[in-house]
């Protein structure tokens, strides 16, 4: 996906999962508060086109390594999709767009802005003459306002970006200027994808109402303030270096010519940046930034993708083996920042290192857990096990192993350190767990991990609807073998976990249980049965019967329970919540009467 604004992934995911806030001990629960600048996104991976109107032609959800919007019928005059309000005046859309077919030279596949009708809008353009165009359609008149040669590859996604600004026009493909002009034709309208006598796919599409800055390194700590805009405009060439799938190892990490992730994380200095172009890579071998290979407090290692692009780390050549692990970040002070890490062997991203922040990644179909904190080598002692990481805005998603019962969305296990921190962060569809913060004798307690602003729904079930083996299939699992670790969670929702929503797993400690929300989870929405944890401003919510929760520790009225019926808080929950898009972005709904903002 393109870098999102803070919490976007979370409210995205919210709206997915049918759930998008309730309100917790009388007060607002709100789950990643994110900036206004994101007025819309959609990347069609729940198979619904809901938000889209259409006209014409013959659209479809089908897979293209993700779920994509297609367009199939090359012969169409004129097909479109249409989402968003008439009043949208300034704003910048992105969207993956491919030209799969054209039946003219004439013929475009088209991203397009201030939509004020039918036939009268802005569109950037893939076209049959091997051009993206940068043009004005009024009517049946279309005036080209800019124009780039670029060969177009039936087989090639390209990453349009057009911003309407004032009567200020501008496109970039791939980050690369299109055209920029002044046009006074159209003031406002909605954004649409448009085919003419071609066929198409989109997806990916984000609607940003202004124009931003690229992203800034942040140091990791649980104060830290997350990075929170994006930019089309190319990163600045001093201490970068660039990579691209078709990147050598010898070259020079220019724009013009691309190094390979491998070369170029032997090379970056302390506050440098690695850009990914988009794209798919293949690896067959894990990535490994190694232990002594570090940035420093304030001046962190980047890896970053490029602005407006998505790259892509595919592990499908390995097999499912425990060292066949996709990124291994083993160096202290990085940051990996908008990156997919898909279908390793074992984990997508695995962090041995300290000091580190991870933002913005999505890891899916990997085959053990999607983004795992733990220690390098058997032999790395206590003091070197990874502490004050950052895991910021991460989606983690359809892991599964082949026995079912160890890929979890998150987990920091077994060997971590202190200060370990998740933040807007969403786990569904694991086969196992959300979280797994799993502790063992041999190796004893693990460092406090924060949760918090984060999500966990449908673990347990992959999105195909599959399930594998005897996967615990928590939304939070948080122990593990009676050994006492404090963690803290708070502000986080468990939603329709096979198991438990928040669970101790034999973890007898004195956790901080707060503001939480837990709906729908297949046994109990709150389980614990050991340990001396504080429970505040928790709530629990059923569409019907369920097993009462089960709570020893410190809890006060402050908390809303379930033993056999809902409390107020819940009384208009009938399943699912009705949400929507307020104007400057957020999401909102509405219940007992209260409206709620996420």
């Amino acid at each position: 996906m393109p870098s999102p604004p803070r919490g976007r992934t979370l409210r995205r995911s919210l709206a997915a999962a049918g759930l998008s806030g309730l309100v917790a001990a009388g007060v607002l629960v709100s789950i990643g508060t994110a900036e206004a600048a994101t007025l819309f996104s959609s990347d069609f991976e729940s198979g619904s086109t809901t938000g889209w109107s259409k006209s014409g032609g013959t659209w479809s959800i089908v897979n293209d390594g993700t779920q994509v919007l297609q367009q199939s019928d090359s012969s169409n005059s004129r097909a479109r999709q249409f989402a968003g309000t008439t009043s949208w005046a300034n704003y910048s859309v992105q969207a993956k767009v491919k030209a799969t077919a054209f039946s003219s030279p004439a013929g475009v596949v088209s991203l397009t802005a201030r939509a004020a009708g039918a036939t009268k809008m802005y569109r950037l353009s893939l076209t049959g003459g091997n051009k993206v165009q940068l043009e004005t359609m009024n009517g049946s008149a279309v005036t080209v306002l800019g124009s780039l040669s670029q060969t177009i590859s039936a087989s090639t996604f390209y990453t349009l970006r057009l911003t309407v600004s004032g009567t200020t026009i501008s496109g970039s493909v791939n980050g690369t200027g299109v055209g920029s002009a002044t046009d006074s034709t159209i003031a406002a309208g909605r954004i649409g994808l448009l085919t003419e006598y071609a066929a198409g796919r989109f997806d990916d599409i984000v609607v940003e109402d202004g124009v931003t800055t690229p992203p800034t390194s942040t140091s990791p700590s649980t104060s830290v303030s997350p990075s929170t805009s994006t930019s089309s405009t190319p990163p600045p060439t001093a201490n970068a270096l660039y990579v691209a799938p078709n990147g050598t190892d010898g070259a020079a990490g220019t724009i013009a010519a691309p190094t390979t992730l491998t070369s170029a994380i032997s090379r970056i200095a302390a506050g440098g940046t690695i850009y990914l172009r988009g794209g798919t890579y293949a690896h067959s071998s894990t990535v490994t930034i190694p232990p002594g290979n570090n940035g420093a407090a304030g001046s962190l290692k980047t890896i970053a993708a490029y602005p407006g692009e998505k790259p892509v780390l595919n592990f499908s050549a390995q097999a499912e083996d425990p060292a066949a692990r996709g990124l291994a970040v083993n160096g202290d002070f990085w940051k990996v920042y908008g990156i997919v890490v898909e279908r390793a062997g074992d984990n997508g991203i695995f962090v041995g290192g300290s000091n580190n922040v991870i933002e913005r990644t999505v890891t899916r179909f990997n085959r053990d857990t999607g983004l795992q904190l733990s220690r390098i080598l058997s032999t790395t002692p206590q003091s070197q096990w990874p502490a004050d990481n950052l895991i910021l805005s991460a989606e983690s998603h359809d892991n599964a192993d082949s026995d079912g019962e160890d890929a979890d969305g998150f987990a920091a296990k077994l060997t971590v350190g202190a200060g370990n921190v998740f933040r807007y962060a969403v786990a569904h569809h694991n086969i196992d767990d959300g979280w797994d913060l799993y502790t063992k004798t041999d190796t004893g307690p693990i460092g406090v991990v924060t949760i918090e602003d984060s999500l966990a729904y449908s673990n347990g079930t992959l999105s195909d609807g599959s399930q594998a083996g005897a996967g615990d299939r928590n939304g939070f699992k948080l122990g593990g073998e009676d050994i006492a670790v404090n963690h803290i969670v708070k502000r986080t929702i468990a939603f329709r976990n096979g198991k438990h929503g928040f669970t101790y797993n034999s973890n007898p400690g004195s956790l901080t249980i707060s503001n939480n929300l837990s709906v729908d989870n297949a046994e109990r929405n709150y389980n614990f049965d050991a340990g001396t944890s504080v429970f505040r401003n928790n709530t629990s919510c059923r569409t019907s019967s369920g097993t009462n929760d089960r709570i020893i520790g410190g809890s006060d009225t402050s908390n809303q329970f379930w033993s056999g019926t809902n409390g107020s808080r819940c009384s208009a929950y009938t399943g699912a919540l009705a949400w929507s898009y307020a104007s400057d972005g957020r999401l909102v709904t509405t219940i007992g009467g209260v409206v709620v903002s996420l």
